[in-house]
């Protein structure tokens, strides 16, 4: 185990070399003068040459790139141009609402992963489940997200559409407001935040819950032709028991994989659910940051969510190993 963390944490730092290098070429290269987008449109000449001296733009790009590097490894990610934070402090602060989204999108996309392969596997081929999954997997996620919106919130006024909470001024010690309802004593606001999660959460669930139902669907069909679970059912044990305890643990290798290609999805997915449902977290930050030419704080964010990737797909294979002891590291 020693060995395969030295080995990632090896090619994490090397892949993050990599991506500062793309990063760096990108900013060098992009029609978008910092310089000018920081001092603003209207200001003179000499004001954007002051800027370019202080940010040092007039420095060779040997220099820039090493300046670069020395910032990343000090956790500088540079300065937002819209905002005129750090884009470091801005990231701590649109973070929580993201990583809690992203969290209650995965473990829906799961469980819905889940429930339908049991339903293709136990129901005929011809039958409304996998026209149902393929109707779904069809469906663009920003039409999808639209679709949720005006149907529980505008129509039936079931679920809120919009934000993570209604009650304004709250701030808990994680940032996660799902969590920090219940830590300060207050259940209402945890209650609160899942309603504001469900529409957001169902939108972005609805790709992971596709994509990782046919791996599934797959490798349980696979699974449950095997002697072993033919044993199992002539013992006398049950349907459900022969699925959910010896099936879906062998069948788990293939969907794990899938998992952690939906993580890399899921970043580019925030950037639509976030701005559809004003959801206050990093895809919306990025969005905005388009906008607004703040090429900084795009390269921030494309940096971090490349480590949070790396980090993710190393657990998932640690998972694949504990699912299947067969599977080394």
């Amino acid at each position: 185990m020693l060995g395969y963390l030295g080995k990632r944490l090896i090619g994490l730092v090397a892949v993050l070399l990599v991506m500062s290098f793309i990063v760096f070429c990108l900013q060098s290269i992009i029609p978008v003068d910092p310089a000018r987008a920081m001092a603003g449109p209207t200001a003179p000449l000499a004001t954007v040459e002051m800027v370019r001296e202080k940010l040092g733009l007039n420095d060779p790009l040997s220099t820039q790139y090493v300046r670069f590097l020395g910032n990343l490894a000090e956790g500088n990610l540079g300065t937002s141009i819209r905002t005129r934070q750090p884009v470091a402090a801005d990231i701590r602060k649109y973070a929580p609402a993201s990583i809690e989204l992203g969290l209650v999108a995965m473990l829906f996309g799961v469980a819905i992963a889940a429930v339908l392969a049991i339903l293709q596997n136990s129901s005929p081929r011809s039958g409304p489940v996998p026209v149902l999954v393929l109707a779904a997997g069809s469906t663009p996620i920003f039409l999808s997200a639209l679709l949720l919106v005006y149907g529980f919130w505008f129509k039936l006024g079931w679920l809120p559409g919009m934000g993570r909470l209604d009650i304004r001024r709250f701030a808990g010690p994680t940032g996660l407001n799902l969590i920090d309802g219940f830590l300060v004593g207050k259940p209402e606001v945890s209650l609160n935040a899942l309603s504001h999660l469900i529409l957001p959460g169902l939108a972005l669930a609805l790709p992971i819950a596709i994509a990782v139902s046919r791996s599934l669907n797959g490798a349980l069909h696979d699974v449950l032709k095997q002697s072993y679970i033919r044993t199992g059912r002539g013992k006398g044990l049950s349907e459900a028991t022969v699925v959910l305890r010896h099936g879906l643990r062998n069948a788990a290798s293939a969907p794990l994989a899938m998992i952690g290609l939906q993580v890399g999805l899921l970043f580019g997915n925030l950037l639509i659910v976030e701005r559809i449902f004003a959801w206050p977290g990093l895809g919306l930050y990025t969005v905005q940051a388009f906008s607004s030419s703040d090429l900084p704080a795009v390269l921030g964010v494309s940096m971090v969510f490349g480590a949070f990737y790396i980090v993710v797909n190393a657990l998932i294979e640690i998972c694949q190993s504990l699912a299947d002891p067969r599977i080394g590291l």
